[in-house]
């Protein structure tokens, strides 16, 4: 699709407002590997940025280059489960998508809550989410992957098949290797789930994020909760969970929390649901339909926004919660989510997969809507939280997340995994064709700056 044809003004749109004055000089609506192998083999050589889209949720627009060629996978969405419980997802598939399927066959598969985000990206940044401490990270489960690489030639990653690459597909990024086309995973049973959110009286944040950080260090694999603090003044925060269990062993633990914050809610909720039925909770669509879960700007329904985000990890200690809250006072406007790791997520060694981040106890990650009038003094914001939990000690970032104001943003994503992540691409890209700002080989070999 180019600039003059009926339909590039949508099919050209990421999700994040802020990047509509990026313009892809063509997109390519693929709906196989073949289409994806034939556009390299038009576009490679000629300087042309190429960059693959599933979800379109690049916080940059990393996925739309102006100027670039957009390989558009969102035709590539099929979701098979086998016999044996694995499950063949296209690269297009966004989350609903995915667990709308997999349910269907009382399968789950651990990944993020927003449900238009797509599986493409997020699994091969990590994939965080709300039953990781029980089942991993989604690039824990990821089996296998078709990536087309640089020269056109289709390949299977997968243990003991292009070693390298598969290690790297596991937390090093979207766009650094090659692109992916399709994913096996291998999914777990659907157990009964349970929900819960705990809004807590504006002031409370030191008490509820003190007492949250070591009950959630100590839980049960079973259970996540992510930490979600308002700006203002004082900040407010509310605690969000999910629980693989009944809710009396969720009202069991959350009464532990409460006593620990000593700071009564001033709202409770805990409700019994099936794995869909918590995914949908999560992503905030419980009475929608599928098709209302993930609607498309290309189909008439916009439910794009502004947006600028940025974030850190938190190490395997806690942070001053005091410290914390003075960062988020006056911040109207910004949001700060501490979304819980440990559990499955550190049984693995931090090089085990590309993703180093074994050890933390939770992502942050700081938000704020934004209009382009905003848009400066918003980043100014958010970039200060972010630098302020830096010298509380979160100093790793999360590739997802990705921000281009990151100090010292390669060993920030990746860690000591940087070296041979850039190996890794170099092997499997020596020209660059998928060069991008914040590439992995973009980033300084030893103090990951940009080179």
């Amino acid at each position: 699709m180019l600039p003059d044809d009926s339909g590039y003004g949508t099919a050209r749109l990421g999700f994040n407002e802020l990047n509509d004055g990026q313009l892809p000089a063509a997109v390519a609506q693929c709906v196989s590997a073949g289409d994806v192998q034939a556009c390299l083999d038009v576009a490679r050589g000629h300087g042309i940025p190429i960059a693959a889209r599933s979800g379109g949720h690049s916080y940059l627009g990393y996925s739309i280059p102006d100027q670039g060629l957009v390989i558009d996978l969102r035709g590539m969405a099929d979701v098979t489960v086998r016999p044996d419980g694995t499950a063949e997802v296209g690269a297009g598939a966004r989350l609903i998508e995915v667990y709308a399927g997999l349910a269907a066959a009382g399968r789950l598969l651990p990944a993020g809550s927003c449900p238009t985000v797509g599986v493409g990206g997020l699994t091969l940044g990590g994939g965080i989410g709300v039953l990781a401490r029980k089942y991993g990270l989604t690039c824990d489960r990821l089996a296998a992957a078709e990536v087309v690489t640089a020269d056109s030639c289709l390949r299977t990653a997968a243990p003991g098949r292009d070693d390298g690459l598969y290690w790297a597909l596991r937390g090093g990024g979207g766009g650094n290797f090659g692109l992916a086309t399709r994913f096996t995973f291998d999914t777990a049973p659907a157990p009964a789930l349970t929900v819960f959110v705990l809004g807590f009286p504006a002031g409370s944040v030191p008490q509820v994020l003190g007492a949250w950080q070591p009950w959630v260090a100590d839980a049960p694999d079973e259970l996540w909760a992510s930490c979600q603090i308002s700006g203002g003044t004082p900040p407010s925060c509310r605690i969000v969970g999910c629980w693989v269990g009944d809710p009396d062993g969720a009202n069991r633990l959350i009464d532990q929390l409460v006593r620990a914050a000593g700071t009564t809610p001033s709202s409770r909720t805990v409700l019994p649901k099936d794995y869909l039925s918590a995914m949908k909770f999560m992503a905030g669509c419980s009475h929608d339909t599928i098709a209302e879960c993930h609607p498309t700007w290309e189909g008439g329904r916009l439910t794009r926004t502004g947006f600028v985000a940025v974030s850190r990890m938190f190490g395997p200690g806690p942070v001053d919660p005091g410290r914390l809250t003075d960062l988020m006072t006056g911040a109207s406007g910004v949001d700060l989510l501490l979304d819980s790791l440990g559990g499955a997520v550190g049984e693995l060694a931090p090089d085990a997969t590309a993703f180093p981040h074994r050890e933390s106890l939770a992502s942050a990650q700081v938000y704020a809507g934004a209009t382009p009038a905003t848009e400066a003094r918003a980043k100014a914001a958010v970039d200060a939280i972010r630098d302020g939990l830096a010298e509380l000690g979160a100093t790793g970032a999360y590739v997802n997340y990705i921000d281009d104001t990151l100090p010292d943003w390669g060993r920030a994503y990746y860690g000591d995994n940087l070296e041979r992540l850039q190996q890794v691409a170099r092997a499997y890209d020596p020209d660059g064709v998928f060069a991008f700002p914040q590439s992995v080989t973009a980033a300084g070999s030893r103090y990951g700056r940009a080179a």
